[in-house]
Formats: structure tokens, C-alpha cells, sequence
């Protein structure tokens, strides 16, 4: 074996609740856990101005307090914490190759995988300038829904999550208009039925996202075109979800794991066990129902313990 490769018990790929906390439980348990923290490290949370449903924040938390006080957590047990993201691995043999940068050679006895799933957006440049300012582009009406209370906002999507979405807003906001860029709902008629008859919900079918219009701060409205007729107009609004759907970060791994049609990697129920023995998986790469920090980190816990149960039972 060269020289150049780096033996490791426990490797986990991906940072966010979900690999700090297997940070954790795997520091805890002896296992010398290493992190690479991935293209974003912190994950999708270093996105979210503020954090007020996490148990244990009283006044809340920003999103990249939180992670940084998770990576520092992780680090006070002996997580070894670095920079750098998984670009390939082989896991047809007993010893899970993984290579970093396309450079580092690793051979790990377990391997978690918490690269998360990243929100699809329409690309618009105002919409990216207000999401990084934080100021009322979201992709988690749960998540920031609460911000927007009394307010009237914009959702845009067409399936079962955009009316899940929009109906759970509906509850929040004074207002919400649901542009729907196609002629028909990708939903099921249950779910579309729920939002039609919702009375605070108004539905624009065939139409599109022309512009976030805000202060440069916060966001006060969106253009959007009828493209039946060409007309274009301004909505009033202060939040603007994008409902659109989420491309969950496992490309690398489907030549050895099993992946659902969009591209989750699925799990063993009630385990974070995939079908490669050793290689366990937590957070939105595996979970495209709940999607929250509480969630993922739940599932780094479950990751953890199976990878520690995993190497016992090899011992």
C-alpha cells in the first residue's frame, strides 16, 4: 500500500447538523472521526439568516453561529475537521475508497455521507442577490415561514411540495400568490384541491418569474409575466419561496449505491444503513420528506451508532 494513502476508521463526507453531529457521537465513541466539509461547509443552514425552531435556542440562532459552534463541539471530543470535498469513491470491495480533491487517497473502514441536498432556484440574478443578503428569498416556507407573518408573499412551484408549502404559509401570511409556470399542477389532485380552496392562496397559472424587486436590502415585490398574453406586472410582496424542488448531492455514489429516481440515497428503514455494508448515509441525502436541522442531525446520531455497532461486530 502507498505511502500516500491515509488509513481511517471512521470518514465522514459533509458537513451540516448531520455530519457534525456524527462528528460527535463518533468522537465520543473513540472512533477518530475525519470531516471534509464539502464544497459549503456548514451545508444549507449557512444560508439562513436566522434559526428559531432548533430545541435548545432560546432567542435563536443564525445559521453559521450554529454551525460553527456544532464544528467546535465536534472538535472538543477530537473530530478532526477539514477542508476539502469527496470527488470520487470506489466501494466495490471490503475497504471504502475514497479520494479527496482528486488528490487524496483515503481507505476507511466506515464511511458516512451527509453532502445534503442542495434547493433548486430559477437563476434569476435578483433573486441570488436577495438570498445571500438574507432579506426574503427562501426555499423552506417551514423554516421561514414565521418571518413573513401578516405579510403577503410569492411562491413559485407546481408539485406536491410547492402546495405544501404555499397551504402551510397560508396559515402565516395575510396573502400568498402561487405562480405556477406551466398550464397544469405537477401535484396530485389532492394536494392541488387543498390549495384551490384555500382562500387567502391566489393561483396564476402560466406564468412566470421576470424579477425580485426589493430596496437592495429586503424584498417588496415580484415581477412576473402572463405567457398567455405578454402581460407584466408587480405583486406586492416581502418573501419570495422557491418551491421548485431539491437535487441532493450523490452523484459520485451511484455506481455503489442505491439511489431512488431523483437521486436520494436510499436507506435501510428505521437504520441510516445503505446497501453497502460499512457505508451509512444522514441528513437530506437520504431524507426528502422533513428536510430540517433537527432532522439531519437526528439521522448523524443514528449514523454514528451504526457505524460504531458496524466496526463492534467486525472486532
Amino acid at each position: 500500500m502507498s505511502d500516500t494513502i491515509e488509513k481511517i476508521k471512521c470518514l465522514i463526507i459533509g458537513s451540516g447538523p448531520a455530519g457534525y453531529t456524527a462528528a460527535i457521537y463518533a468522537a465520543r465513541a473513540n472512533m477518530n472521526p475525519v470531516l471534509y466539509q464539502g464544497m459549503q461547509p456548514g451545508g444549507q443552514l449557512t444560508t439562513t439568516n436566522e434559526v428559531e425552531n432548533f430545541p435548545g435556542y432560546v432567542d435563536g440562532v443564525t445559521g453559521p453561529e450554529m454551525m460553527i459552534q456544532l464544528q467546535k463541539q465536534a472538535e472538543r471530543f477530537g473530530a478532526d475537521i477539514r477542508d476539502g470535498w469527496a470527488t470520487k469513491v470506489d466501494f466495490s470491495g471490503d475497504i471504502h475508497k475514497v479520494w479527496i480533491n482528486d488528490t487524496i487517497e483515503l481507505h476507511c473502514e466506515t464511511v458516512i455521507i451527509s453532502t445534503g441536498a442542495s434547493a433548486k432556484y430559477l437563476g434569476l440574478p435578483s433573486e441570488q442577490h436577495y438570498l445571500k443578503m438574507g432579506g426574503g428569498v427562501s426555499a423552506c416556507a417551514v423554516c421561514d415561514g414565521f418571518f413573513y407573518r401578516n405579510q403577503e408573499v410569492v411562491i413559485v412551484g407546481a408539485g406536491d411540495s410547492a402546495c405544501e408549502e404555499a397551504h402551510y404559509l397560508s396559515k402565516l401570511c395575510k396573502k400568498v400568490t402561487m405562480l405556477v409556470r406551466s398550464e397544469k399542477f405537477r401535484a396530485s389532485k389532492i394536494m392541488e384541491e387543498r390549495v384551490r380552496k384555500t382562500e387567502n392562496i391566489e393561483i396564476l397559472m402560466n406564468h412566470d418569474t421576470v424579477e425580485v424587486i426589493g430596496d437592495e436590502q429586503v424584498v417588496t415585490a415580484v415581477k412576473a409575466k402572463n405567457k398567455t398574453t405578454g402581460e407584466v406586472f408587480d405583486i406586492p410582496a416581502t418573501g419570495f419561496f422557491v418551491a421548485i424542488g431539491h437535487k441532493p448531492n450523490t452523484d459520485i455514489f451511484k455506481d455503489y449505491l442505491t439511489l431512488d429516481e431523483t437521486g436520494y440515497i436510499i436507506n435501510t428503514p428505521g437504520t441510516s444503513n445503505t446497501n453497502v455494508a460499512g457505508v451509512f448515509v444522514a441528513g437530506d441525502a437520504a431524507d426528502h420528506v422533513y428536510r430540517q436541522a433537527i432532522t439531519a442531525a437526528g439521522t448523524g446520531c443514528m449514523a454514528a451508532l451504526d457505524a460504531e455497532r458496524y466496526l463492534a461486530s467486525k472486532d
